[in-house]
């Protein structure tokens, strides 16, 4: 295999790019099980008074978590949701963010973005890390990120989640945000936003499995929870697409048939977490490594589709709402493939 080098002369605003995109990347894939480890090195080899501290914290935060889902007030720490750092991550590939439609601070919203990729990396940037660009364009919306529930038990990795804006996704979660109140005289508005827009990666896991460069195979056909949702708590749908969120990454070959497909499909029903084995560059070469590949991402956030609230919606109403979201997601990517695709032949396959 030949090595692709990259050159020695690069701008010390690039390298610094990298570096930040390097460190942030290592820290997504490992940091379940880093935390975790900790913790296990913490109570092995740590005196009486760090073993009590650590008992005592994993405690708290795991009954803070059954009791309010791990809850963060408002857009929590501005320092930890935009900073010159996050922005350094962000112009890294770049990541953008293009609105279409007016999003109106007096109702709440699901975000139903595609496709996941490997780790999600344009909807964490522009809606959890460097929410800058969010703000101005979406003027007293807070922004949010569902992801996986059983990462908010596990200590230093939950606080982390939550400094970010990331939120549980389990239903419980994502009720509480989704019927929070917009008047702007609640005490829950005090910080002079009305709304949540929380999106949710609907394909999940498994749509990371079909992420490869150059194809948009999104996982939405059997996906109605979020609709049920959004019907039960008023909100309304916001179909949303990452251009070029599955370029940065490939992954190695595992079509659906093959044997590692079989074992990572395997674990992803057992665990809700898919063992992806991606393929990126690395810090000095453009051939092989764990970093995403420095190509733009761009979400393009759709039009809202508003439901009739109801707490027990018919099974033939959420078949046509899902139905809408399904062809605003097809008219979506057909209206902007041509500026941000580069084979304007693609075609998004919804399976």
């Amino acid at each position: 295999m030949k090595i692709e080098w990259a050159p020695i002369k690069v701008p010390l605003k690039r390298r610094l790019q990298t570096l930040v995109t390097g460190l942030f990347t290592l820290f997504f894939f490992t940091l379940p099980l880093t935390s975790s480890l900790l913790i296990l090195l913490l109570l092995f080899y740590g005196g009486l008074i760090i073993r009590t501290l650590v008992v005592m914290y994993t405690v708290c935060i795991y009954v803070q978590h059954k009791r309010n889902y791990s809850y963060m007030k408002g857009n929590g720490f501005m320092l930890n949701r935009t900073n010159c750092v996050y922005r350094m991550y962000r112009n890294y590939f770049p990541v953008d963010l293009v609105k279409t439609a007016d999003l109106p601070a007096n109702k709440n919203y699901i975000l139903a973005s595609f496709p996941h990729g490997i780790l999600g990396t344009g909807i964490c940037i522009n809606m959890g890390l460097e929410i800058s660009k969010w703000l101005e364009l979406f003027p007293g919306v807070r922004p949010k990120v569902a992801t996986l529930d059983q990462h908010f038990v596990i200590p230093f990795l939950r606080d982390l989640l939550r400094w970010w804006g990331l939120i549980s996704v389990s239903k419980e979660s994502l009720t509480y945000y989704l019927t929070k109140s917009n008047d702007a005289k609640h005490t829950d508005n005090s910080d002079g936003f009305t709304s949540n827009a929380v999106a949710i990666l609907v394909g999940g896991a498994q749509e990371a499995l079909d992420s490869h460069p150059g194809q948009y195979v999104v996982t939405l056909k059997n996906r109605k929870g979020f609709v049920k949702l959004a019907m039960r708590t008023g909100s309304a749908i916001v179909p949303c697409i990452s251009f070029g969120e599955v370029d940065i990454f490939d992954q190695v070959a595992n079509p659906p048939d093959s044997l590692l497909r079989r074992w990572q499909t395997a674990i992803k029903n057992s665990t809700g977490i898919a063992p992806l084995l991606p393929v990126g560059r690395g810090f000095f070469n453009y051939t092989f490594g764990f970093l995403p590949y420095r190509r733009p991402i761009v979400q393009v956030v759709g039009a809202p589709i508003d439901v009739v609230q109801n707490a027990q919606p018919s099974a033939d109403y959420v078949d046509k709402v899902h139905g809408q979201v399904m062809d605003a997601l097809q008219q979506l990517f057909e209206e902007h493939k041509a500026k941000y695709v580069q084979n304007e032949t693609t075609k998004l396959i919804i399976r």
